[in-house]
């Protein structure tokens, strides 16, 4: 019987060349290496990754807001209460006084300023998707064109 444990062709031919052998004894030897200019990239190029920003945003429309709430701070674009509950970290329509706190009582309606104490906002982590557009950049832009 063959020492081989499979009789197909391919399976340690020969020809090969076995890898457990030292260089200089007749296997297939390696290029030397090029020499290398640290300067060059040698890696391919990472993908501009986009950034993550914390941002608070209104709950009714979605509009970007400043995270320093005071009592009487309301949404620039609709005008929601933003110190309410429906803004609030704690904020949970499947717990007890849809609050995750321990409240004494139900505070409600849940979209109108509040003065709870325990009230902290809502943020979120979004993917920052763009460059942030300056105002009036393609109008500057127009005007420099033709500066003397």
């Amino acid at each position: 019987m063959s020492e081989r444990k499979y009789r197909q062709r391919g399976y340690q031919d020969d020809n090969r060349g076995d890898r457990s052998r030292p260089q200089g004894e007749g296997g297939p030897s390696r290029p030397p290496a090029e020499p290398r200019d640290p300067r060059m990239p040698r890696d391919p190029r990472v993908p501009n990754m986009p950034g993550f920003r914390e941002v608070f945003r209104c709950a009714r429309c979605g509009a970007l807001e400043s995270t320093e709430i005071g009592s009487a701070s309301t949404c620039s674009k609709c005008g929601t209460a933003l110190h309410a509950c429906i803004h609030c970290v704690s904020f949970d329509s499947g717990a007890h006084f849809e609050c995750t706190e321990n409240i004494p009582a139900r505070v409600s309606p849940k979209d109108t300023a509040n003065s709870c104490t325990l009230f902290a906002p809502r943020r979120k982590v979004e993917r920052e998707t763009g460059s942030q557009p300056q105002p009036n950049s393609a109008r500057k832009a127009f005007d420099d064109l033709f500066k003397f």
